[in-house]
């Protein structure tokens, strides 16, 4: 497990580079991932990891089960890793929602996202994948495409606020 670096890493403001497809199924890619989900699953307030965040500034996230366990229609193929992943499409109706981020504690603050979102992307077999995205999983989508461009939530987000975990017990 690597530590998650926070927003005074300067790889976290990089534009994060894309993995030639050959490279993809290599020692050194595979072992990234398996660092960025045993990452991931020691947070428990994690839903999606982005390769910069434990400073490796490669295109890819990563997203928890837990995750689609929070969405109303579940998708009949999940995905937990997304390599090289491009937003094809977003809808033009977009709402604040609520956001925080692994490498922005202990900070919340609003977003406004597309509430819909399609994904382009390359899974950890480098086969190529689409998936959209309602609600959160578009929300998680366009969070993590953001930290592979260098761009925090924090850039976007309004009425910011500091809540640690004993804030909400």
């Amino acid at each position: 497990m690597k530590k998650i670096v926070q927003k005074e890493n300067k790889v976290l403001r990089q534009i994060a580079k894309e993995i030639p497809i050959a490279e993809i199924k290599s020692n050194k890619i595979q072992e990234i991932l398996s660092d960025m989900h045993r990452s991931l699953s020691g947070e428990a307030d994690g839903v999606a990891l982005a390769a910069p965040q434990i400073a490796e500034s490669f295109r890819i996230f990563v997203i928890s089960p837990y995750a689609y366990q929070a969405m109303e229609t579940k998708p009949e193929n999940p995905r937990f890793v997304f390599i090289n992943p491009k937003i094809i499409w977003k809808s033009n109706d977009s709402k604040k929602m609520d956001e925080g981020c692994l490498s922005v504690r202990p900070w919340y603050g609003k977003v406004k996202r597309s509430s819909r979102a399609t994904v382009e992307a390359y899974n950890e077999n480098g086969e190529k994948f689409e998936m959209e995205g309602t609600g959160l999983m578009a929300q998680i989508f366009q969070h993590e495409i953001d930290h592979l461009d260098g761009i925090l939530f924090i850039d976007k987000a309004e009425n910011l606020t500091e809540m640690h975990p004993s804030d909400s017990e």
